[in-house]
């Protein structure tokens, strides 16, 4: 037998809310350089302290029930299953009749005297089997004039069917513990109630203050105090939020945790081994007909309810920002725009995304990674030119008229030469024939990764506005810029700054920016006449007259070697500054 004491019920008052986790510091995925206050959380945007938001604790469990004072001063001890202690009480029922069991729907802790079961020891054992398969939680039994002892008939039947049998050794007034008990579960309804409204409404107003999908993730993760997972229908990852170690740790293996859990099939368990009871919960996200991807909650400490409550209420206001939300593009394509982002960033390393990137489907095992940036390029074309060439990779529009991609080849094939054929693809489409493809060099480690993304940006911007002047292969690379590339680098430099306007002046000063797109294309062409007249379109006669006007403006001679490199220089300084 175990006493109250051995059992630990002291004296404090279990139900106090206890000191949940700390509000996890949002794991964000958004590009450096964001405002400190973003646009779309304003001031007029509920925003609760954690520790103002409503948290319902865990149901009273027979445990808690034991552990309150009153209880306490009734001397209770614990006779059978007192390893059951930790069920879940439902409601509380002071009940003398042997065919109780019949009038419980689950969950209930029965209070009783037992007068009606004195002096048989089969209607006892009864009414524990009873109580039993009606899924009672506990068993109370007063001692007293019917039973001035545990009854043994009651302990045994008890222990077998693993239904917590607890006597009180001092008389106790069962209708104070009801009113207690009760009370306190109808504050926990409530307060389930309350979370629910305090979760909707602020979620509702982030998305119609129109706030980004990450905000509303992160909103998640404030109140489920782990992280929060976003994926598509194939488990792969398309945002999180939370504390960013602990993200890191569910993706490190997400794949194979993702299909333990819930395997391969659609529904609220799958055919994985894993369930809500572990903490891993997740709401179906859909509309219209459509599936369109999961909320996975993972690890969460609170009870199943509670997490339950929380998936769903999230689940609806991401399914809501998404049918509000159509011009943002897919949430694929907002994950990896926000990938390639952080990666061109630095502010986050590289190591640290790479659980993110495996997550999200990318080959990262022994590979060859070919960061491109391509300049006039559809983000969209590319993404279908991938699938359609069978090229793993990511694509994201970074804006300015710049997409980045990220190739994650075999080691065993040829990556120059796909990403020729890529370049000469997308040329191909309509409306493309003027998109320039910059690369890096093709790189087998993917710490190095950030560097080739910035790499291949650089040469991008230096042959912009150039390109189809400087007649340059299928794939430019650092090599193919020269001087271009030098004096991108140098152009925050104040000296090189005051050298192209003053060798400028003369052009800038005027309104007429045709002559200066004169003077760009004949020096990009190596001061070809004719390949300058064609390529805007005017006579041989026109063309002279212009380059006469831009030699008198600047006061050069154009035919002089050094001259014309000078100018050639300050255009490129001036070009740079302008990106």
């Amino acid at each position: 037998m175990t006493t109250a004491s051995d059992r630990h019920l002291t004296h404090r008052d279990p139900l106090r809310p206890p000191t949940g986790p700390k509000p996890l510091r949002a794991a964000a995925w958004s590009a450096p350089g964001s405002p400190s206050r973003p646009p779309w959380q304003p001031s007029a945007v509920p925003r609760l302290d954690p520790a103002d938001r409503p948290s319902p604790e865990q149901p009273l469990s027979v445990r808690q029930v034991l552990a309150l004072e009153r209880v306490l001063a009734g001397e209770p001890e614990v006779v059978a299953a007192a390893a059951q202690l930790d069920r879940p009480v439902r409601w509380v029922h002071v009940a003398e009749a042997a065919d109780v069991g019949v009038m419980l729907s689950g969950g209930e802790m029965v209070l009783t005297t037992g007068v009606l079961l004195a002096g048989d020891e089969e209607k006892q054992a009864e009414y524990i089997r009873s109580l039993h398969r009606a899924e009672a939680a506990a068993v109370v039994l007063g001692l007293g004039r019917a039973f001035p002892r545990p009854p043994e008939a009651m302990r045994r039947a008890a222990e077998r069917c693993g239904l917590p049998l607890v006597v009180l050794h001092r008389p106790f007034p069962f209708a104070e513990l009801t009113e207690e008990v009760q009370a306190r579960l109808v504050k926990r309804k409530y307060a389930s109630v309350s979370l629910s409204e305090s979760v909707r409404t602020t979620l509702t107003a982030l998305i119609t203050a129109g706030a980004p999908l990450q905000a509303l993730l992160d909103e998640i993760a404030q109140h489920a105090g782990c992280p929060v997972v976003l994926t598509n229908l194939a488990h792969r990852v398309l945002a999180t939020a939370g504390e960013r170690s602990a993200v890191d740790d569910v993706l490190r293996d997400w794949e194979r945790i993702a299909r333990q859990a819930w395997g391969h099939h659609p529904g609220p368990t799958g055919t994985g081994t894993g369930g809500e009871t572990d903490g891993w919960i997740r709401a179906e996200l859909g509309g219209r007909g459509q599936r369109w991807g999961r909320l996975v909650l993972c690890g969460y400490r609170g009870d199943t309810a509670t997490g339950r409550l929380l998936a769903d209420r999230g689940a609806e206001a991401l399914v809501l920002h998404r049918l509000l939300d159509d011009a943002a593009g897919s949430w694929e394509e907002q994950s990896a725009q926000s990938l390639l982002a952080d990666l061109v960033g630095g502010v986050v390393p590289a190591r640290q995304l790479l659980p993110r990137a495996r997550a999200a489907g990318l080959p990262v095992g022994r590979r060859t990674y070919v960061p491109l940036a391509v300049r006039g390029g559809d983000a969209s074309r590319l993404d279908r030119l991938l699938r359609l060439l069978g090229l793993p990779g990511l694509v994201a529009d970074l804006g300015d008229g710049h997409a980045a991609v990220l190739l994650s080849l075999a080691c065993d094939q040829d990556a120059d030469t796909l990403t020729c054929h890529l370049a000469t693809r997308l040329r191909a489409e309509p409306g493309q024939q003027d998109a320039v493809v910059a690369a890096s060099a093709p790189l087998t480690c993917w710490d190095d990764v950030p560097d080739g993304l910035r790499e291949a940006r650089h040469v991008a911007d230096a042959v912009a506005g150039s390109a189809r002047a400087l007649d340059l292969p299928a794939v430019v690379r650092l090599k193919d810029v020269h001087l271009r590339g030098l004096v991108r680098l140098l152009r925050d430099d104040p000296q090189l700054q005051a050298f192209a306007e003053r060798e400028l002046d003369g052009l800038l000063c005027g309104t007429d920016t045709e002559l200066l797109d004169v003077l760009r294309t004949y020096l990009a062409t190596g001061r070809n006449k004719s390949r300058t007249a064609q390529l805007h379109h005017v006579s041989r006669p026109a063309l002279y007259r212009r380059l006469e006007a831009i030699q008198t403006r600047l006061g050069v001679d154009l035919d002089d070697f050094e001259q014309a490199a000078s100018v050639h220089i300050a255009l490129l300084a001036h070009d740079a500054q302008q990106q």
